[in-house]
């Protein structure tokens, strides 16, 4: 891969020479900038910054283990390689990476996120249509109004399982709960596999020693599932994928709901304690919504300008050699989009304090072939679900000084570690009983295998053992966390 020169100065912290200065000299690793440790786990829109101050709109990157990449930091240069598939392959197999030894596939925690899969998203012209069309279908079977629903009846029961305290921790009770909930049951599965799904969602998307194993246990819980719905489909996600004109084989159906559920799962449970964060800390933003000149609808969009769920985007892989933002791209190298960077970049938001709450033009769900087709069911999970917490909770409000809030931040991601609050204590509401949830797993460095997958059917024969309900379960396994 070609670099560009370094920055060996000794300007002021903070200051750093234009790109092209004679200043920068070095070529090779020296020259880019890691995406991990300290300056990436604790301000990474700021390390965005000084990369653009000292590269421009594209900057050179190191991920996890010194592998190699060009970051996107313009929201034009993003917008042009999310178009260009052509030019900026999302097939994975381009890496030159691969061949190099630049990478152990056996071992790196990065596979999980730019390795190849039978799905669309690492997929290009005709076969990216084909998947496509197959997921947009399983994904378009469902109206809003009956997603509402299913949304209601699990956000109730999470607000029953704190309601009577008067005070709660958001992160761990709500947002990193509901949206599991929800996706599990569009997909087929279970609801009871939803704690355990986020375990290994959280974990693979942090890119951890444990993210092999993490995304081993999802892959295995799906692929369990394909069994069971090829014997007993339903009206459910797995089932219109099988059933589709497409063709696709189980390994690909297995594939796109691992796509699906990941994908759907990290943005809007990262979405949802975002917004929530604003709610409870920025008197203006919800003296907006108390007051009726912002709808929540339109606070979701703004906070997806301001703190996109995921914040970087992997990734491209260049066809060929070509210039990007002034730098020389050469065949085979990985791009990353910069989607939080490119939605402050100045070229399209001189004042990054202007509300655009009304604007969907932002980078949040990429753009081009492969923008998010699910992202209108994160909407409806994020704005019905907290519509609901602040209908039940009118009065809820931080419960520690704001400086006390902190996050954890990955290459990818970047989200909030818990939200307490407090609020006037409530009883609970009766709502529809669901399966009861199983206890959490074990706390350990890996992931437990994928158990056999339970029989909808019950044998009449056979006497049921009591059980307790679901919520109280659930308020178990969260008192546990």
């Amino acid at each position: 891969m070609t670099l560009p020169p370094a920055d060996h100065t000794t300007t002021q912290p903070g200051l750093v020479p234009p790109p092209g200065c004679p200043a920068h000299t070095a070529t090779g690793l020296d020259a880019a900038t890691p995406l991990w440790g300290p300056a990436a786990e604790t301000d990474p829109m700021g390390l965005y910054e000084k990369l653009r101050a000292a590269h421009g709109a594209v900057a050179p990157v190191l991920l996890d283990g010194d592998v190699r990449a060009w970051l996107v930091l313009g929201y034009l240069e993003n917008r042009d390689v999310a178009s260009r598939s052509t030019q900026f392959s999302r097939d994975p197999r381009t890496w030159h990476g691969w061949k190099s030894g630049e990478i152990d596939a056996a071992t790196s925690p990065l596979v999980p996120m730019i390795g190849w899969r039978p799905d669309c998203v690492c997929a290009d012209g005709e076969e990216h249509q084909r998947l496509r069309g197959a997921v947009t279908a399983s994904l378009d079977q469902f109206d809003q109004r009956g997603i509402r629903r299913h949304i209601a009846r699990f956000a109730h029961q999470l607000v029953d399982g704190f309601c009577e305290t008067g005070r709660a921790e958001l992160v761990g009770q709500f947002t990193e709960h509901l949206p599991m909930l929800v996706l599990t049951h569009l997909l087929g599965m279970p609801d009871e596999y939803g704690p355990r799904l986020v375990h290994a969602a959280r974990d693979l998307f942090k890119g951890t020693e444990t993210s092999l194993a993490s995304n081993a246990y999802v892959l295995e819980t799906l692929e369990q599932l394909v069994v069971d719905k090829r014997a007993r489909p339903g009206k459910d996600i797995a089932s219109v994928l099988m059933a589709h004109p497409a063709g696709l084989t189980d390994e690909e159906v297995k594939h796109h709901l691992r796509l699906i559920l990941l994908a759907g799962y990290e943005t809007t449970a990262n979405l949802m304690s975002n917004v929530l964060r604003m709610v409870v800390t920025d008197p203006r933003f919800r003296g907006s919504l108390a007051g009726g000149q912002m709808t929540l609808p339109e606070a979701v969009e703004q906070v997806l300008w301001d703190e996109p769920p995921l914040m970087v985007c992997p990734g491209r892989w260049a066809t060929g050699d070509t210039t990007l933002g002034g730098q020389e791209i050469k065949a085979g190298d990985m791009l990353l989009l910069g989607l939080a960077a490119g939605n402050v970049d100045q070229t399209v938001r001189p004042d990054p304090t202007t509300r655009v709450h009304h604007n969907r033009a932002h980078l949040s769900f990429s753009a081009g072939a492969h923008e998010c087709p699910g992202q209108d069911i994160g909407r409806v999970i994020a704005d019905a679900g907290i519509d609901i917490l602040l209908t039940r909770l009118p009065d809820i409000s931080l419960a520690v000084s704001e400086e006390e809030l902190t996050w954890r931040s990955s290459t990818w991601s970047r989200h909030l570690t818990a939200l307490p609050v407090k609020f006037a204590h409530r009883s609970p509401e009766a709502h529809d009983v669901l399966p009861p949830l199983p206890a959490a797993p074990p706390p350990s460095s890996g992931i437990a295998t994928a158990p056999a997958w339970p029989a909808y059917e019950v044998d009449a024969a056979r006497p049921t053992e009591p059980t307790a309900s679901w919520w109280t379960r659930l308020r178990r396994f969260l008192r546990r966390e």
